[in-house]
């Protein structure tokens, strides 16, 4: 008989059984589960709401119960709806009558809201870890990478040079922002439901501050009915997740065709590579590739919460019972994503002769030679007619900027001199941008010792 089954006189549809089931996928809260529920029971003996024998009784069955299902001895019913169902029901058996008080001053809606809550907080602290690692891999090729020159792009087309080092660090920022939004979705998750009941709370002197204390959480939700309704921090936990899929998806198409053989910047470690089942010849990069496939699942979980949630009246609905697969979902293709990006990364081998000879075509240092005529006195319009007019010669010729002669170079404007060629080489270009943020190596350090500060204090 179902644990709610008292004013019924039809045992439900065994299709229904199934249709309404949420085990299959919800077991993963187990832990989540009995923990909250291990939290509830000491607070209920120590508030005299049960006998306190019967709180030990249950505290001990549990942890019990959580043992034995770690040992892989349990298997769920799926007759029993949820995880919480089934663990009381298990625990009944083992216990006795005292199993049947574990419910007291206590919902499912209230309950379900716990176990999310607590699980995202551990999604948000697991995924900060998978960043620290990722972070501290682009640390170390940035660093190393100072002044290996190559090009920078807008619209795909190769704009001024920049390092290898720079253009790393553009990705550690957006890796520190991801881990600022799962720890902002942590502090979202951290407050404590249990105590909202159904939706109305409970005539029981529950002492939810204490259950809160027992649990970690820093503050108890102020409102029973948004406390069972209320997912927003798992909207948050996803578009933390989405917003890093999609970082890790623009690294991964850059990655992509930087490892081409029209680029040739990069090359994949065969431990994070395929091959074909009819050309000998292929190396593919299916790594970078899924991740950057899997990320439109990820936005997909969380385009499913949003709509679920949309329509939804206060409180709590049947209709969140679906909020589960696509948190899990999210979670998992997220963390499987950053443990494989950043082991590809991490034995990426850059060609560094092929990123500084790209630099030197597509005349990327043309604003730099632009510069050099301001600071000899032109008007910057006009010294970039002069250089426009330059590159459409040089076009014509098949020449870059540094071919031409100083005679030649004067015939566009006398204010050329000798020591034009030093100004517009591609290691100048990087070095005199020192502003902050810019691409010269000790800007660039300074970026670094930034992000190392930043991961030690995670």
């Amino acid at each position: 008989m179902k644990l709610w089954g008292g004013r019924f006189e039809a045992a439900t549809d065994m299709m229904v059984d199934d249709f309404h089931s949420s085990i299959t996928f919800d077991r993963r809260l187990y832990r989540q589960d009995i923990t909250g529920s291990v939290a509830h029971a000491t607070m209920l003996g120590e508030q005299g709401i049960i006998p306190k024998a019967d709180a030990d009784k249950i505290v001990k069955g549990l942890k019990e119960l959580l043992a034995d299902i770690e040992a892989g001895r349990i298997e769920f019913a799926l007759d029993a709806e949820d995880i919480h169902m089934n663990m009381e029901t298990l625990l009944t058996e083992r216990i006795g009558e005292a199993g049947k008080r574990l419910h007291t001053g206590r919902s499912r809606n209230d309950q379900v809201a716990l176990d999310c809550r607590m699980y995202v907080k551990d999604a948000c602290d697991e995924a900060v870890a998978h960043l620290k690692d990722l972070l501290s891999a682009l640390i170390k090729t940035a660093e190393e990478n100072l002044s290996t020159v190559m090009p920078g792009y807008t619209h795909m087309q190769k704009a001024q040079p920049i390092t290898l080092g720079h253009h790393l660090c553009a990705y550690m920022e957006m890796f520190r922002r991801d881990v600022k939004r799962f720890q902002d979705a942590k502090e979202a998750a951290d407050v404590m439901p249990l105590g909202s009941g159904a939706l109305a709370g409970t005539t029981y002197p529950l002492n939810r501050e204490r259950v809160a204390e027992l649990l970690g959480f820093s503050a108890i939700t102020r409102n029973s009915l948004d406390g069972v309704a209320d997912r927003d921090f798992v909207c948050d936990y996803i578009y933390a997740c989405s917003m890093t899929m999609m970082h890790l998806s623009r690294f991964c198409e850059e990655l992509i065709y930087w490892n081409t053989n029209e680029f040739r910047f990069v090359e994949m470690d065969d431990r994070f590579s395929t091959g074909s089942s009819i050309m000998p010849q292929k190396k593919n990069p299916d790594m970078a590739e899924l991740t950057r496939g899997k990320t439109g699942r990820v936005y997909g979980d969380l385009v499913t919460l949003l709509t679920l949630m949309k329509g939804l009246p206060l409180a709590y609905n049947k209709d969140m019972q679906e909020d589960k697969e696509a948190l899990f979902d999210a979670r998992d293709t997220l963390i499987k994503c950053l443990g494989v990006f950043t082991g590809m990364f991490a034995t990426c081998k850059f060609n560094k002769e092929v990123m500084h000879r790209g630099a030197g075509g597509g005349f990327t240092n043309a604003t730099d030679a632009a510069d050099y005529l301001v600071k000899k006195g032109m008007p910057f319009r006009e010294a970039h007619e002069v250089i426009g007019r330059m590159v459409l010669g040089c076009i014509k010729e098949n020449k870059a900027l540094l071919d031409l002669s100083l005679d030649e170079l004067k015939a566009f404007s006398p204010m050329f001199e000798e020591d034009v060629y030093d100004a517009i080489s591609l290691e100048t270009c990087v070095s005199l941008r020192k502003v902050p943020g810019a691409p010269a190596p000790e800007m660039v350090q300074k970026t670094i010792d930034s992000a190392k500060a930043f991961v030690e204090a995670l």
